[in-house]
């Protein structure tokens, strides 16, 4: 049987190179190529590590499709492959999951060598939940897939990890607040493992105001707790007070946000308990 090569992914430091581990270090240097986001960052990281001779080609979201037929080719040639991104675990919210797909559905062994991820190193510190979690990755920008995406983490009962870019952060956690109350709790983590690493803990209230007084910086990784559990009693009583205000006159919209104020019950829940209520 003629042996064939194995794609790897090779988690990468998020911020600090000491965190590049002595595997991540020999399964690059004995690989024909690395695949990489950006040649210039990921050549700089390979000369801190000592690394030489070993071809880096990018395969990023534009060019990752592209780069399957040499990828595969090598493999079958019985040569390793390595795959990295600027910054953590390849193939989250990074290119590396075609690759992989490719690799598997060819018949490739795949493999990795574990090591930094920042929505784990975020969730881990926040101080929320870990036993059960979700992954967001990045929010949509606008629309109504934004919309549902928000209100589907309002009523996410485990605790919430996405990413978000500087420049988006204060507007993203004014929309999860009107979404899952003010009052909801969350952490903001940014510049994480480097020099000016910082964890701001707090009620998403507070977290936009604290994001209004300063200019953001740095990629964030945001962590927002689960959801309360809610009973049949607050149920009940979300439904009456729905009902109330009908009553009184107020169209669907307005009762529902009347509601929303009133009960602190998250817009989903609320708009969800009022399509029960014949018109």
């Amino acid at each position: 049987m003629t042996a064939t090569g194995r794609l790897v992914l090779v988690s990468t430091p998020i911020g600090n190179l000491g965190d590049l581990s002595p595997r991540a270090v020999e399964t690059l240097r004995s690989c024909a190529l690395i695949c990489c986001e950006d040649t210039r960052h990921s050549g700089k990281l390979l000369s801190h590590a000592g690394v030489s001779g070993v071809r880096l080609a990018i395969a990023n979201e534009h060019t990752e499709l592209a780069r399957l037929d040499e990828v595969l080719g090598l493999l079958a040639a019985g040569s390793d492959v390595a795959v990295v991104t600027d910054a953590g675990t390849p193939g989250i919210s990074d290119p590396g999951a075609r690759l992989v797909r490719a690799a598997v559905e060819a018949g490739y062994v795949v493999s990795a060598v574990p090591g930094p991820a920042a929505l784990v190193m975020a969730l881990v510190i926040s101080g929320f939940d870990s036993t059960r979690f979700v992954f967001e990755g990045f929010l949509p920008r606008s629309g109504r897939e934004r919309a549902d995406r928000i209100a589907e983490m309002a009523a996410e009962r485990r605790t919430v990890v996405l990413y978000e870019a500087p420049h988006r952060v204060a507007r993203s956690i004014t929309d999860l607040g009107a979404t899952c109350g003010v009052g909801r709790r969350v952490a903001l983590t940014r510049e994480l493992t480097k020099l000016h690493e910082e964890v701001w803990r707090g009620t998403l209230g507070d977290a936009a105001l604290h994001l209004a007084e300063r200019a953001p910086r740095g990629e964030y990784v945001v962590v927002l707790e689960g959801a309360p559990a809610a009973d049949a009693a607050d149920d009940a009583a979300v439904l009456s007070a729905l009902r109330m205000a009908l009553a009184g006159g107020a169209d669907r919209r307005s009762a529902i946000a009347t509601v929303m104020s009133s009960t602190g019950a998250s817009k989903r829940r609320v708009y969800d308990l009022a399509l029960t209520i014949p018109r």
